[in-house]
């Protein structure tokens, strides 16, 4: 009688999982229906090396050196829309969304090093017939941005780093691959809304920046076809090394954008990058967090405008 009752147990609690699972299991968004919200006439794809980016291309002359925005880890080229709305009455601007992100979405290849996304964007570069380009990017895409300055010095002419990513956090080790937990798979099947608010809070000086049009933007595009797997291959894959021998033979003019109230990356790393490149100047910005061009949109592109 006891063994039959712990039978009975086990298998209701085994039904409990599964009705769990099936609840939260978070399967992909159709590509076709986040078109009709996140695309538009302006967006286009291109091919490079192999990856399908997705990308957008605007302003009144194709003939000026174009500013080429790159976002940060989880976001898409969305982040820029303020700041390319307004640019792109003056200057050709192109954003896209980076291998393994947004409309994008995998690399055929499965690879993921920093290498090969550097040399996907100078692929993409010479897709669109662009020899030489300003250079914008944010947190991740910043570290692609200075990697890409370092490796093709004649194709930037101006370079902008938004609370860059490169250096290695407290107990993080240059060369070593990183330790990803294996529960950090289940990423793949079931996401929450919430979780992804309550990890993006942090990256805004106010919180209430992040408004509920804004979280659903980050949940939808996070759940485009392939965008999971890739981005936990991303994580698996990326070795920091020491940034300081590319960062000192960057020549171009460079200038450092920083929130001062940056909790993803403290604007005191600041001093790491101007301590070591010839040419770059920073601007802080008071009461700002790690997306300025999201949280306080004209005072971060105001700066960028001066740069220009």
């Amino acid at each position: 009688m006891f063994l039959k009752a712990l039978k009975i147990i086990a298998l209701a609690l085994i039904s409990l999982i599964l009705l769990a699972a099936l609840y939260l299991w978070t399967p992909d968004k159709s590509k076709a229906e986040l078109e009709k919200i996140y695309g538009s006439p302006r967006n286009a794809y291109v091919s490079a090396l192999g990856v399908n980016l997705h990308y957008q291309d605007t302003g009144p002359s194709k003939n000026a050196i174009p500013i080429v925005f790159l976002h940060g880890f989880g976001a898409s080229l969305q982040t820029w829309e303020t700041w390319a709305q307004a640019l792109s009455e003056d200057y050709r601007v192109i954003s896209v969304d980076l291998p393994g992100f947004g409309l994008t979405g995998e690399d055929p290849s499965g690879i993921y090093t920093d290498q090969r996304s550097v040399e996907v964007l100078e692929a993409f570069l010479k897709e669109l017939n662009i020899p030489k380009v300003v250079l914008v990017g944010n947190s991740m895409g910043g570290k692609f941005a200075w990697q890409f300055a370092a490796h093709y010095p004649n194709q930037v002419a101006k370079l902008v780093l938004i609370s860059p990513d490169g250096y290695a956090s407290p107990g993080i080790e240059y060369g070593k691959k990183p330790d990803v937990p294996a529960i950090a798979d289940l990423y793949r099947y079931f996401f929450s809304k919430a979780f992804l608010a309550m990890n993006l809070e942090p990256a805004y000086a106010n919180p209430k920046t992040l408004s509920d049009a804004l979280v659903n933007r980050y949940y939808d595009l996070m759940l485009a076809p392939g965008v999971r797997g890739a981005i936990l291959a991303r994580m698996q894959q990326t070795v920091l090394q020491d940034p300081v021998p590319s960062l000192a033979s960057i020549q171009v003019p460079t200038l450092l954008i920083w929130g001062e109230k940056d909790a993803f990356i403290p604007i005191s790393n600041s001093n790491d990058y101007l301590k070591v490149m010839p040419n770059a100047k920073r601007v802080s910005l008071p009461n700002i967090g790690h997306l300025p061009q999201e949280e306080q949109p004209s005072i971060g592109l105001a700066a960028l405008k001066e740069f220009l």
